[in-house]
């Protein structure tokens, strides 16, 4: 039987949809699921949420569960990755510590200071994934949805290059979902086109029958005013093109919108806003507990939404699917670097996973993407080398950050979030690092 293994399951809100959607697919060959966590409590709400699901859509997947990586990367034919290193208490740090020095992120989970350490405490756990890998499932393939994306995906391919990597994420398919609901047109039948960089790609094509959507969503956005105070409705103002992530995250990546109150109150953002969504997840695990063990039906999302059950089941049926995902960037995009990770369309079928290539991105949109990138390639490098001089380098071309702060503010910064994290970061990465000048 195809063996399917999520390592870090016991994100069980995500795991329960990525079940649910595996297992609404009627076609797919009898299957064993092993769920893998470092947390007995959480593996233990999973393995119960998969054999409910199981149970409730088709009885056909055996259902495994494993403390032990090795044990459960043995023979598999996809591993599913969504872990969260140091969970919600280093979420905290990414935002609780800058924000008493005056810099304010709303999600951090991607580039900026947030991005930066939470990619830092990631790779050492990539790293292991890959080598388990090697001996026990030098074949399968890595879906990674952990962020930050981009980071993760790249690091992956400097220390495992022979690995089949794709990294997945459900914001192209929402934004266009979003947009398509705003401008009173069915979803289905619509053809759309983003590329760029993951939560910043940039919707190239959006069309009906024929017909270029993008007027549509011009007379929706003059409609309505309060559209003019999303932090993304501006980037697609002034670039010319929608970006495909939330005004949450999007604002994040530019200097343009956190730099100060009147921008903050203007464009309706809430710093540290995933503090908030991270206690309810919490929140939602103790749901989720409570309600199996009270013999109750688990609530599952609309099915079929995100991309890791289409992969499986092209791969598996052979019945082609189209996905927007995360690779490296071997002749996509002609106007960003050869080695970084970017987001373009793929096909996918029983040979597995297709990078379409897109040319050249517009000017504007590629010119922002490498501000982007430049924050990811040097905190690779950073952790190649174990140079943490490259670590501030890297918080000192973030966008975000430097709009903000002054290079001393940055350093100082770095240091402290280097101690704060020093039990889950790379033991060369550690402690402060003098000018020397």
């Amino acid at each position: 039987m195809p063996r399917i293994v999520f390592i870090g399951a016991g994100s069980v809100v995500f795991t329960r949809q990525l079940v649910a959607d595996l297992l609404r697919f009627e076609d797919l060959p009898e299957l064993t699921l092993v769920l893998h966590d470092i947390d007995e409590e959480r593996l233990a709400v999973a393995r119960a949420t998969a054999e409910q699901l199981s149970a409730r859509w088709s009885g056909s997947v055996e259902v495994q569960a494993s403390t032990d990586r090795r044990r459960a990367l043995s023979g598999a034919d996809f591993v599913v990755n969504m872990v969260q290193v140091g969970g919600i208490d280093a979420t905290r740090i990414d935002l609780e510590l800058p924000a008493r020095y005056g810099l304010r992120q709303t999600i951090g989970d991607t580039i900026g200071i947030g991005g930066i350490f939470r990619g830092l405490r990631t790779f050492p756990v990539l790293s292991a994934i890959a080598r388990d890998m090697a001996v026990e499932c030098p074949d399968a393939w890595l879906l990674n949805y952990t962020n930050p994306m981009v980071m993760n995906v790249w690091w992956l391919s400097v220390v495992a290059p022979t690995l089949k990597v794709a990294g997945l994420c459900h914001s192209v398919y929402w934004t266009v979902r979003g947009l398509c609901e705003l401008v009173g047109v069915p979803l289905d039948g619509t053809h759309y086109r983003a590329a760029g960089v993951n939560h910043q790609s940039w919707l190239l094509d959006w069309s009906r029958d024929g017909r270029d959507l993008y007027p549509l969503l011009h007379k929706a956005i003059q409609a309505d005013p309060e559209l003019l105070r999303r932090a993304r409705v501006e980037i697609f103002r002034r670039i010319g093109f929608y970006p495909t992530e939330t005004s949450e995250h999007s604002a994040e990546y530019l200097s343009w919108f956190l730099r100060s109150d009147r921008q903050i109150e203007r464009f309706r953002l809430v710093p540290s806003e995933y503090l908030g969504i991270s206690e309810r997840n919490l929140a939602e695990f103790t749901r989720a507990k409570e309600t199996l063990a009270a013999g109750e039906q688990l609530a599952v999302g609309d099915g079929a939404t995100e991309y890791a059950p289409q992969v499986i089941h092209s791969v598996l049926t052979g019945e082609p699917s189209l996905i927007h995902a995360n690779v490296v960037n071997r002749g996509l995009i002609d106007n960003l670097p050869p080695q970084a990770v970017v987001e373009v369309p793929c096909t996918v079928d029983a040979a597995g996973l297709h990078p379409q290539a897109v040319g050249s991105l517009p000017p504007q949109g590629a010119a922002l993407n490498r501000s982007y990138l430049a924050v990811a390639e040097l905190t690779v490098e950073a952790a190649r080398r174990g140079d943490a001089r490259l670590v501030r380098q890297a918080a000192l071309v973030d966008p975000n950050a430097s709009s903000t702060l002054d290079p001393e503010q940055i350093w100082a910064l770095c240091d402290a979030m280097t101690e704060a994290h020093a039990d889950v970061l790379p033991r060369e990465l550690g402690g402060r690092v003098d000018l020397g000048l």
